[in-house]
């Protein structure tokens, strides 16, 4: 199986802080499969680790590495994508 990887630009006004955070944090939790976060050239984090993508510290408008692997990587990483590139502080 292919290692998957999806380059994002993070959509919310105050980036990832606490809510989008625990959204993102949760969905790949739930993915049932390892997904790592990385920002820019920096090292790649667990994405289920809402602390580790707290301390990120991920701004709007930062580009940011998802990288899957495993059954349905694809899907997985289209659905963080869009959470990510989603502004929920608009809502």
């Amino acid at each position: 199986m292919a290692v998957i990887t999806r380059t994002v630009r993070i959509g919310s006004a105050h980036g990832l802080h606490a809510r989008p955070a625990k959204m993102f944090a949760q969905a790949a939790k739930d993915a049932g499969i390892p997904v790592t976060l990385a920002k820019d050239a920096g090292s790649p984090i667990n994405a289920a680790s809402i602390l580790g993508v707290i301390a990120l510290g991920i701004e709007q408008g930062d580009y940011v590495t998802l990288t899957a692997d495993g059954d349905g990587a694809d899907s997985v990483l289209d659905t963080l994508a869009d959470l990510l590139s989603t502004d929920h502080d608009a809502e």
